[in-house]
């Protein structure tokens, strides 16, 4: 017997709110008519979710009218500019934050370097946030609300960081922190997750619902986007590519806090891979300070060592490719972190490796907000979760 979800009255009204406002952000200035042709709700139904969204700021009213059969219409359009977002990415080196409106525009951004690890991460934390409220705040915009990307596995619903290896945190109550602190709304999501949401919305994703947002960088991960909202899987651990095993050696060989692709093709793996290919013939000091991005360079001047050593990495990340192609069937695969500036190298020799293997060729493409990325992805779930909207097929 299947078990299926009643849609409380409660929840219709957040998904013709969450279908509304979409509409207008994408199609605007449009009339209200339109909408609910649109959306084919009643007319009766948009005035009143309008008049809603025109109150709380999230919409207005223009001057320009629509004409139509006789009839001039007023439109209406996104407000982007209305209100703003804090929001701040967390990961083992820094702690980048910044102040957002609606459209993805930054007006401020602050960047502090990562203590080590353990709860003291937790006060250069709220000392970015209260640096950015301070800016927001002097704009006399009101604040939607709080975002943060955690690295690990969150909680979300609960605002709890699960666990997170490169913070030193466990079952960490972030929301209910920065919540008591600050008293506005705080989101929190993995890392990669708003990455994706970001790429979606304000970068190369754009006009896609279903999009893969991998990230090669000190680790591995993606962020997966299915009809618009991400995908989280049962236990949370959806998108833990780092952790797929490159052939059946790796089978039976458990493994503690990194996994196997990661330990192969990650930006740290590259390193390591390189300096065993170089140990007998170069200084250990010169070793010891070697860099994935030192072996790209490398391969860029010809220098023959760096060949089977970027020839692997691209094996690495053809299988993951490929994967990832034939499970979720994406609109476009993005390829973000520090690994991704290779994307010249890494991208033709990719999809030339799986070309006729599988039974679609992904259309991959280079991150065009890198590190900006999860920032712009807070604004979204901030949006989705303070202004009584649901994601696209948030409850089915």
């Amino acid at each position: 017997m299947r078990l299926t979800h009643t849609i409380t009255a409660t929840e219709m009204r957040g998904i013709n709110r969450s279908a509304v406002l979409d509409l207008i952000r994408r199609e605007g200035p449009i009339a209200r008519t339109e909408i609910a042709a649109g959306l084919q709700i009643s007319l009766m139904t948009v005035m009143r979710i309008v008049d809603e969204l025109i109150a709380e700021d999230m919409i207005r009213q223009i001057e320009k009218k629509a004409f139509s059969g006789g009839r001039r219409r007023p439109l209406l359009e996104f407000n982007a500019e209305g209100r703003l977002v804090i929001g701040v990415d967390m990961n083992e080196t820094r702690l980048y934050g910044a102040v957002a409106d609606l459209a993805g525009n930054l007006l401020a951004e602050i960047t502090h370097p990562q203590e080590p690890p353990g709860d003291i991460r937790y006060e250069p934390l709220v000392t970015i946030i209260e640096e950015l409220l301070q800016v927001a705040s002097s704009t006399g915009k009101p604040i939607l609300g709080i975002g943060v990307g955690a690295p690990g596995i969150p909680y979300c619903e609960e605002g709890r960081v699960y666990w997170a290896p490169t913070l030193a945190w466990r079952d960490f109550p972030l929301k209910e922190k920065l919540s008591e602190r600050f008293h506005l709304p705080v989101i929190l999501d993995n890392d990669v997750n708003l990455s994706a949401l970001g790429e979606m919305w304000f970068g190369v994703g754009q006009n896609c619902s279903n999009l893969v947002l991998m990230i090669v960088g000190n680790g591995i991960g993606a962020g997966v986007i299915i009809d618009g909202a991400v995908y989280r899987g049962s236990h949370l651990t959806a998108g833990e590519i780092g952790f797929l095993l490159p052939d059946r050696s790796y089978l039976n060989a458990q493994r503690q806090g990194v996994g196997a692709l990661e330990s192969l093709a990650s930006a740290p793996g590259i390193a390591a891979r390189a300096r065993l290919a170089l140990q007998d013939k170069v200084p250990a000091e010169k070793l010891a300070a070697l860099t994935a991005e030192d072996v790209f360079a490398a391969f860029r001047a010809g220098e023959l060592w760096s060949r089977p050593i970027i020839d692997d990495t691209v094996d690495y990340l053809a299988q993951t490719v490929a994967a990832l192609a034939v499970c979720y069937d994406p609109d476009v695969i993005v390829l973000s972190g520090s690994v991704a500036k290779a994307a010249d190298i890494l991208i033709q020799a990719i999809l030339y490796r799986i070309e006729g293997v599988i039974p679609v060729l992904p259309r991959l493409v280079a991150s065009s907000l890198g590190e900006k990325a999860a920032i712009l992805g807070t604004i979204i779930e901030t949006l989705y979760n303070t202004a009584d909207v649901y994601m696209v097929r948030k409850l089915t």
